[in-house]
């Protein structure tokens, strides 16, 4: 039997504490977690607050509304990270195992001295956060990816794949909805490049979104989509479902890992299939990372207009190269998917997060196929702001 969690709301003044909740850490809980509190367990001090980089990271948490999932909303599972959730500043988390929990305010990861918990404790803590997107984590299927309500990911690796203890990664959203005017706001783009993003929404171009982890790729894609006119059909598939559209006609599918006998599992590609089906007026694929790129180039060659999808890649010129990899793994040769590339991508927007944790569209570029038949990219003006 689990140890379970005991949750105690931290006092605030002129409120009366509320009542201990129990919460089983072996599984989700339908419980909501009271407003700010401490995580209370034997051995452990879960005491989060906020660390000196929060300074570095000011002007850029100014841009940002208050955190997506107000604490009196959050599963009891995030009540450990409560204080840094309410920090606007905050973009992602990281517990390494014993090693303790390092917070990223746009100037890179700070150790966050405060927190502490033990090995057993930090599994524990995987196992619910991972329960509440409704999968499980355990020694069968010891790295998994969740998104939980209000848009936050959750990634856990347990021991051995991880030897020097539980990883926890998670990235917190700041922007609900965003549309193209919040982004405009934050620095991402300038007005000549806004108004060349209107235009390829409404001429219905096929965007390709490129950029490291935790660029804004996926941000800048709902804040796209966001414009669409609201009587189109948009037909999400990610294998983490983190698109948040702010579109009257959003369907969205989800991949699904297969159970512990390894059966049951639907990956992206098929979900690419599955929603060709359903009439999209705009087809999106959140995220290429396999053979499911091969899907997506034939859909938006075939009649697709308006669709899109996101990659990941260091630069605009290294795009290529990275598609080539996943044309591989499809069973396409680099001259066959330069062909479908270059006739089916009609903008390539590349997003970089700088030093002092601003994310902006530093290049923007279109898909053409060179002398030899390989893939290559012409880089238009206006990229950066």
């Amino acid at each position: 039997m689990s140890t379970p969690f005991t949750v105690r709301p931290r006092p605030r003044p002129g409120v009366a504490g509320a009542p201990t909740e129990t919460v089983d850490a072996a599984g989700p809980a339908l419980a909501t977690a009271p407003v700010p509190a401490v995580l209370e367990r034997p051995s452990a001090a879960w005491v989060p607050q906020r660390g000196a980089a929060a300074s570095a990271a000011s002007a850029a948490a100014e841009a940002r509304p208050a955190p997506i999932a107000p604490a009196r909303e959050r599963h009891p599972a995030l009540v450990p990270f409560a204080a840094y959730l309410d920090d606007p500043a905050v973009t992602d988390l990281f517990v390494n195992g014993a090693a303790g929990l390092f917070v990223d305010r746009g100037a890179g990861a700070i150790a966050a001295r405060e927190w502490r918990a033990t090995e057993e404790e930090v599994r524990d803590l995987a196992v619910s956060l991972i329960g509440c997107g409704g999968r499980h984590i355990d020694d069968a299927a010891p790295c998994v990816d969740v998104r939980l309500e209000g848009g936050i990911r959750v990634h856990a690796v347990l021991p051995p794949v991880a030897p020097a203890g539980t990883a926890i990664s998670i990235r917190v959203p700041r922007l609900t909805d965003p549309s193209l005017d919040d982004l405009r706001r934050t620095g991402m783009f300038d007005d000549t490049v806004r108004r060349t993003l209107d235009d390829a929404i409404a001429r219905r171009s096929n965007l390709l979104v490129t950029g490291a982890a935790g660029a804004g790729k996926t941000t800048l894609l709902a804040a796209l989509l966001g414009e669409a006119p609201a009587h189109e059909r948009i037909v999400t598939i990610e294998d983490v479902a983190e698109l948040r559209i702010a579109h009257p006609h959003h369907v969205r599918l989800e991949a699904r890992q297969p159970n512990l006998e390894g059966a049951g599992g639907i990956g992206l590609a098929r979900l690419v299939r599955e929603a060709l089906r359903m009439r999209p007026d705009r087809l999106v694929v959140g995220e290429c990372r396999g053979d499911e790129v091969r899907e997506l180039l034939s859909a938006l060659n075939t009649g697709h207009d308006g669709g899109a999808g996101t990659v990941h890649a260091n630069g605009l010129h290294d795009v290529p190269a990275r598609l080539e990899a996943l044309g591989a793994l499809a069973g396409l040769d680099d001259r066959a998917l330069a062909r479908q590339v270059a006739s089916a991508i009609d903008l390539v927007l590349h997003v970089e997060r700088g030093a002092d944790g601003v994310r902006r569209i530093a290049a923007i570029g279109r898909p053409l196929v060179d002398d030899g038949g390989r893939l290559d990219m012409a880089s238009l003006d206006g990229g950066g702001s």
